[in-house]
């Protein structure tokens, strides 16, 4: 495999912790995925100093009014995040306000727009009233944020086959719901196995729990690439 396409999800705000799984992982990942949990309680210098040389998913889903939004990008940007979340539901000129902030201050990442999040299904829509069926609220928003120069999306795995061929082969596909054959769902309502998912049009995926709980992370994240490598 010409790369590991796994970015590990460090959800915690323990820095002891997240910089010791970052550690572990050195060459069993693509990279890792640090959240607001973590940003909010440590900080961005905390960010820098996890992430070390390893590409970043700086998971914020940033969703504010166009100004806000824009302002954080250029924020973050000494981060160098090789991924940056914002939520489509932010609106087109929001998601404008993210892409020329990013390109003015961070060339190199990739802005993802969060369409349906994972843990959400047809009646959380319905609750909220967003109009459903989920799939073609996804559909709908990741078109808008293609049109709106958004460089990448995170979907549901379940959405992935959908949205590739809706938005094309340049839109980058960023899948979280990612569960090794015998795990459990956890907090996730739509999951797909990790072969599963790149085979449906998966970029990348990202995979928390099944490897920061494994008794040893490394060896799970070795096992996880090495189950996509056949």
């Amino acid at each position: 495999m010409a790369r590991n396409p796994v970015f590990c999800a460090i959800d915690t705000t323990d820095l002891g912790r997240a910089r010791a799984l970052a550690a572990s992982l050195g060459g069993a990942v693509g990279g890792v995925k640090l959240g607001l949990e973590f940003f909010l309680a440590n900080g961005p210098a905390a960010v820098r100093e996890v992430a070390g040389g390893v590409p970043l998913f700086l998971d914020l889903k940033l969703h504010d009014i166009p100004n806000t939004v824009g302002g954080a990008v250029r924020a973050v940007a000494p981060l160098v995040p090789r991924f940056l979340t914002i939520h489509c539901g932010g609106g087109p000129e929001m998601m404008r306000a993210a892409v020329a902030a990013a390109a003015a201050g961070s060339p190199a990442t990739t802005l993802l727009g969060v369409t349906v999040l994972t843990s959400l299904d047809d009646g959380d829509l319905d609750a909220i009233g967003q109009r459903g069926p989920l799939a073609e609220q996804a559909r709908r928003l990741a078109l808008l944020a293609r049109d709106c120069g958004v460089g990448g999306l995170v979907c549901s795995p379940h959405e992935v086959a959908a949205l590739r061929r809706a938005c094309g082969p340049e839109m980058v596909l960023v899948v979280p719901g990612i569960r090794p054959a015998g795990a459990g769902a956890a907090d996730q309502k739509r999951v797909m196995t990790p072969e599963e998912a790149m085979a449906a049009g998966a970029d990348w995926l990202v995979i928390g729990c099944p490897i920061t709980a494994a008794p040893e992370p490394a060896a799970a994240a070795r096992a996880i690439a090495a189950g996509l490598a056949r």
